[in-house]
């Protein structure tokens, strides 16, 4: 376990192809971790040992690798640079104190880039720049640190300088303690020197006003101070190197030494508002959260866990939130790319694994206190898929749930109305890399075709209405009346206070899903309805609910409140209640101005500057709307809107022929928007028009 200060979690994130991988597996092979020499060209990462990642020489999932650097132990999880893969990121930020940015010299700030940068600070991180490719040919060195400070702030500082850039880089110069010959350097120190002390005072309002009184800080409080100022956003440092010749490796490594936090120096507050949850390697008990869970075709399934406080061991019963009672901890495996080794204990700050726990899912916490879930990206791109041979049905099912249980940007769905198998991703390079696992992992091929887009259906206005089902054939007959009031229910609404209003003055309890937003109240006096087909009244209603009325589609944001009824002591039941619920609400839904909701989705689109216009054009045939744009360095300008998931399903395509394959995006869930009213007509005739085909 050791000591807590001289543990280093950090997370390795950037845009594709800035040397992320490789900078991994050159500290490992320069710290002796591991033997022999290790390339991602060649195949041999460390890290990417996946098949796909061997192809496509990028990096798909989260590797977890460890080393010892100058008695520090260092845990690093390298993640993926394309933004189809960010979940992998969000999963091990949770995991760790560090988030070492990683900028290709030659291509600058691009746009994962930009999203690492500010998820590293709303996950609370201390921020690292990591200069990568020092020695490629034609780089204006000063014009990238400017474009760092200018898009990321004044409080990226160089920690150290190049001497030489190009093929003439050769060394490395520190900027914190300037040597009297800097001949060389890419730019003067000095002047960065001053600018590097005053982020690192800022923190600390004494040592600062000594400062500009002229008193230099001793070196025992730079040490002291460079870690809150890390820690407090003052600073960020930026170092440089290539990773590829293992120049400036040492320097990066003695940095995080320096300057990053340990698990000592963040404990992670959990909570918001006034229920705070501070937890720190001192917190007593065992906390700790899995935070990646990957399927390994040998050792089946791996479930990677972060230590925050107290112990973990093997054979220990734990506490477990996705389990019913107390799991027995399995063996605990310290992980190095595709291999693991036994460990007897995990202590906090530890990043372990343990094999073939199947009660063990991503975000599920060990220990008796409750940490959030982790907030992974919604995915919006999908595929209907159906396996290629006939009766693979059930294995396909099988192998999808396995990609479900190991990426939590993968979404399976069966829609109840189109009986389609709908999987959903980040990206269509996201779901061609999932099909590419099938095949390979277990042995499927699918057939592929667009999906229905999750339209919803709601209402605008107020209705009220009954529905009388009866039927009599002999014998005993059906018989269920149902009264009821509908209205529109705003999402966000306080429901306790929404009840206890003046409109519901009869009400006896309510019944509400979160999902759909759905509400609906029991409001019958005098035992108009007798309790028990109460049950069946919202069966009647959940039916409804995901049925349709107008379309089809799934119905949200609204409220039903029952308040008469009628029943028959022989003839009614709780199949003629359910009936007379679901007609009722299909008869007052069609008279409160119902309406089609389509998914909006906001993106960042991040194009050469010469086709901005090109990319407002395009958003504007499509329904988009621009909110703003912002210049993101390099000749390249980060475009933001809003624009209907029907109209950028396949928009990939659309900005690589705009940009010559030089745009790229980013583009998550937004929220539910009315459909324009011609939409609507067209979906409401295809859906009608399939019903008369069916029929």
């Amino acid at each position: 376990m050791g000591n807590v200060d001289k543990i280093r979690n950090l997370v390795l994130c950037g845009h594709g192809g800035c040397g992320k991988t490789t900078l991994a597996d050159s500290f490992l092979m320069m710290t002796g971790a591991v033997n022999g020499n290790h390339s991602v060209d060649d195949g041999t990462s460390v890290c990417d040992f996946d098949p796909e990642e061997k192809k496509h020489k990028y990096s798909i999932e989260a590797a977890s690798t460890h080393f010892t650097h100058d008695n520090c132990n260092f845990n690093v999880i390298d993640t993926p640079g394309y933004p189809d893969f960010i979940g992998q990121v969000a999963g091990a930020m949770r995991a760790v104190e560090n988030a070492l940015i990683v900028i290709n010299a030659h291509s600058g700030i691009q746009v994962n880039t930009r999203r690492v940068f500010r998820m590293a600070g709303e996950a609370g991180l201390g921020r690292m720049i990591v200069i990568n490719k020092v020695d490629d040919e034609n780089l204006d060195f000063p014009k990238l640190v400017a474009n760092i400070e200018e898009i990321f702030g004044s409080q990226c500082v160089l920690l150290n300088v190049p001497i030489g850039v190009g093929a003439n880089f050769k060394g490395l110069i520190s900027t914190l303690k300037p040597p009297s010959d800097t001949s060389g350097a890419a730019v003067d120190p000095k002047p960065i020197s001053d600018r590097l002390i005053e982020c690192i005072v800022e923190v600390d309002d004494e040592a600062m006003e000594r400062y500009f009184e002229g008193q230099v800080p001793s070196d025992e409080e730079i040490h002291r101070l460079i870690v809150e100022a890390v820690k407090a956003g003052t600073l960020v440092p930026i170092v440089c190197c290539s990773a590829k010749n293992r120049i400036g490796l040492k320097e990066i490594l003695d940095a995080m030494v320096l300057c990053g936090l340990s698990p000592n120096d963040l404990p992670r507050n959990f909570g918001d508002g006034d229920n705070q949850l501070l937890v720190g390697p001192e917190s007593n008990g065992l906390v700790a959260q899995v935070f990646r869970t990957r399927i390994d075709p040998f050792v089946q399934k791996l479930s990677f866990i972060r230590v925050f406080s107290g112990q973990l061991k093997r054979d220990d019963s734990v506490h477990a939130s996705s389990a019913r009672k107390n799991l027995k901890m399995g063996a605990l495996l310290k992980v190095q790319g595709e291999h693991t080794s036994p460990v007897e204990v995990a202590g906090p700050g530890d990043i372990v694994a343990v094999a073939k726990m199947e009660d063990l899912h991503t975000s599920t916490c060990l220990g008796d206190v409750a940490i959030p879930p982790i907030g992974f990206p919604r995915p919006m791109v999908g595929l209907a898929v159906a396996p290629k041979t006939r009766g693979d049905e059930t294995k396909l099912s099988s192998a999808l749930h396995k990609v479900v249980e190991e990426d939590s940007t993968f979404h399976l769905d069966r829609d109840p109305q189109t009986k389609e198998l709908v999987i959903t991703g980040m990206s269509e390079l996201h779901l061609t890399v999932i099909q590419e696992r099938l095949l390979r992992r277990d042995k499927l091929e699918v057939e592929t075709k667009p999906p229905r887009i999750a339209f919803r259906e709601t209402i605008t206005g107020k209705g009220e209405g009954s529905y009388r089902h009866k039927k009599q054939s002999g014998g005993r007959g059906q018989f269920g009346e149902v009264h009821i009031r509908m209205q529109p229910l705003p999402r966000g609404t306080d429901i306790p206070k929404f009840v206890v209003k003046d409109n519901f003055h009869s009400m006896k309890e309510y019944h509400y899903d979160e999902k759909s937003n759905f509400l609906w109240v029991d409001s019958i006096v005098g035992g108009t309805i007798p309790g028990n087909f109460l049950p069946a009244i919202g069966k009647g209603f959940a039916e409804r609910i995901a049925s349709g009325v107008v379309a089809g589609y799934p119905v949200q944001d609204l409220c039903i409140e029952v308040h008469f009824g009628k029943y028959h002591d022989v003839d009614s039941s709780e199949a003629a209640f359910k009936t007379a619920a679901r007609q009722v609400f299909k008869q007052v839904f069609l008279e409160a101005r119902p309406v089609l909701l389509e998914p909006i989705v906001k993106m960042e689109v991040t194009v050469p500057e010469k086709n901005v216009g090109d990319i407002f054009s395009d958003m504007s045939s499509r329904n988009g709307r621009v909110s703003g744009s912002d210049s993101v360095g390099g000749g390249m300008t980060a475009v933001y809107c809003e624009v209907p998931l029907r109209e950028v399903t396949t928009y990939a395509r659309t900005l690589s022929s705009i940009t010559g394959g030089m745009g790229s995006f980013t583009m998550e869930f937004h929220h539910y928007d009315t459909m324009p009213g011609n939409i609507q007509q067209e979906v409401i005739a295809k859906a009608n028009l399939k019903d008369d085909e069916e029929e």
